[in-house]
């Protein structure tokens, strides 16, 4: 993939049946919405733009179609590529090797205990704590593992992907900082709810670059499933009705939740119109604290209004998960301290 095209790796990339859409040239964020979705407030599944072929509302426009590909980078041929994770039946971990400070061991790998007799002098990365987790579990870490595709970022970080079978679960994106939901500090998870940049990507920082001889992925190893299962990283899904729905008012408390939260996430989502300003931080913050009230009152699931956000923001933001992240854990914790409780319901 290397000298490849941006057209030649989308094409690759459908050709496997993973869903892709355009990033803006040079640069690992999806390309810009049009003029109308600029100005407009809507979510992503009720744009117009999708069904006339257009790009809008970053991996959400993600496709395998033939023609749209061909109207996209044959086109535009300078845009970069992004594949949709979550209809890819993909889980990458995206390591990271930020110089910032080292938290306390306890936060290194959430939910398991490292003894104060394990030496963590010199851990410094992503790259050290993927190692440090592998080796309690017997395992080489996934950094090292040459039987699946390794892309290697202009920030010295690296992307294992890994392929999940179709009647396998899904996984949800996740941060490393996050206190809840992580794998491992400086090391996020793409999976549902996010995108990841392919290799031959180019932005002025360097390139992404396929690291070894292997191309494809690899399918996600038992032991790190099982790590995602322990870390909360499956996505929760509604098992189908085995009785007839008896009449009650569950339907209209549904439609009084997404009157009142869609048009929150919604204004979350606009944000994508401009990469400053429009008050970000502040609008995810109020969806977020919204939602916890949601929560808390036993409207909607926590994993859903958490999946929600997460998707909103990710539109917005997609070169800021980390912060975003923060933005709606906190947010959802001090909303859920007020239920807030339905006209009409208790």
């Amino acid at each position: 993939m290397g000298h490849a095209s941006p057209y030649d790796v989308a094409r690759w990339c459908a050709a496997h049946g993973w869903p892709v859409h355009p990033l803006a040239a040079g640069r690992k964020t999806p390309a810009a919405n049009c003029a109308d979705c600029r100005e407009a407030t809507h979510r992503p599944h009720q744009c117009p733009c999708h069904a006339a072929g257009r790009w809008c509302h970053g991996f959400h426009a993600a496709t395998t179609a033939p023609a749209l590909l061909e109207a996209w980078w044959g086109t535009n041929p300078s845009l970069g590529v992004g594949v949709s994770c979550g209809p890819a039946r993909l889980v990458i971990l995206d390591i990271d090797a930020h110089s910032v400070k080292v938290p306390d061991r306890n936060r290194l790998l959430p939910g398991i205990a490292i003894h104060e007799s394990v030496n963590l002098d010199g851990l410094a990365s992503g790259f050290d704590t993927l190692a440090l987790l592998a080796a309690l579990r017997g395992r080489k870490s996934p950094a090292d593992d040459d039987t699946t595709l390794r892309v290697q970022t202009p920030s010295g970080g690296l992307h294992v992907w890994y392929q999940v079978p179709s009647h396998g679960p899904s996984y949800k994106s996740s941060v490393g900082s996050s206190p809840k939901v992580a794998l491992a500090w400086q090391v996020d998870i793409r999976a549902t709810g996010g995108y990841i940049v392919t290799p031959a990507t180019r932005t002025p920082a360097g390139t992404y670059r396929a690291l070894g001889t292997a191309r494809t992925p690899a399918p996600l190893p038992n032991w790190l499933a099982a790590e995602l299962h322990r870390t909360g990283h499956p996505v929760n899904k509604l098992p189908a009705p085995n009785r007839a729905p008896r009449p009650s008012r569950a339907a209209p408390a549904r439609e009084q939740v997404h009157r009142l939260l869609d048009p929150l996430l919604a204004e979350v989502e606009a944000c994508a119109a401009a990469n400053e300003g429009m008050a970000f931080t502040e609008k995810l913050n109020r969806a977020a604290y919204t939602a916890g009230g949601l929560v808390a009152a036993g409207h909607i699931p926590h994993d859903q209004a958490q999946d929600l956000l997460t998707a909103a923001a990710e539109a917005a933001r997609p070169n800021r998960h980390r912060h975003s992240s923060a933005i709606i854990s906190s947010a959802l914790s001090a909303g859920a301290s007020r239920p807030l409780h339905l006209k009409g319901r208790p």
